[in-house]
């Protein structure tokens, strides 16, 4: 076996390690869906970690966006399921809570935060999301 064949191999191992301890990682405690529309009007779900504070549920969303953040600002009302359920919210940006919904976020997931932050590049400049029950 070639060095080079070698390298490859390992690195495609360890590609595919961190991919499933990606995936246990942000799958192993409580995981919402949020539903957005995409440019065809066809519904996209979204699996995200949620946390709780004051009675509102909080999303975050990294500072550089995402996808479904991008769809989320088309919309004044989102839908999420959590337990089950699926319920109507309006939603707000919440800038001057990051550090306090970063911290829930860890307490929360513990060790999934500290290894999916640490993939995407940390967690100091995300957005919390403030969900609010829709009338």
């Amino acid at each position: 076996m070639s060095k080079a064949f070698s390298f490859f191999l390992t690195l495609a191992l360890v590609v595919i390690l961190l991919f499933i301890i990606q995936l246990l990682a942000s799958e192993r405690v409580e995981v919402v869906e949020l539903y957005t529309v995409d440019q065809k009007d066809k519904e996209v779900s979204t699996r995200l970690w949620v946390a709780d504070d004051h009675g509102y549920q909080y999303l975050r969303v990294g500072a550089d966006g995402s996808e479904w953040f991008d769809r989320m600002q088309l919309q004044e009302i989102v839908e999420l399921t959590r337990n089950g359920r699926r319920y109507k919210y309006t939603w707000a940006l919440r800038e001057e809570k990051s550090q306090k919904i970063n911290r829930l976020m860890y307490e929360k997931y513990g060790w999934s935060e500290s290894f999916i932050g640490t993939l995407t590049g940390g967690r100091e400049n995300s957005i919390p999301i403030e969900l609010r029950l829709a009338n």
